[in-house]
């Protein structure tokens, strides 16, 4: 199970296509298999400060550990993937944006 957890600040075109990209990337490669929490920094800066979250959006991986982060509208599929080292069958890959599939 991976559990993300995706840092964006209020409801601006970057942070709802992060949240977008995000969704339809599990969807697609992590059917079932994931939950994403949505923190918007702007209504809980403690949490942001906590975590260290300098810009957004930003994703955490936080399982399966060790956490791994990123940073950006994750709507380069190749890169997200890498980036949170998330284990997808070689076939299910391919696409090289989420964003307009």
């Amino acid at each position: 199970m991976y559990i993300l957890k995706l840092y964006v600040t209020g409801h601006t075109p970057r942070s709802e296509r992060a949240i977008y990209n995000l969704y339809q990337l599990c969807d697609k490669y992590l059917t079932g298999n994931y939950q994403i929490t949505v923190i918007d920094v702007a209504e809980y800066p403690e949490i942001a400060e906590r975590e260290k979250i300098l810009a957004t959006p930003t994703v955490i991986r936080e399982l399966p550990l060790p956490r791994r982060r990123l940073v950006g509208d994750l709507s380069d599929a190749e890169r997200v993937i890498s980036a949170l080292d998330l284990k997808v069958s070689p076939v299910s890959r391919g696409a090289e944006s989420v964003e307009g599939d």
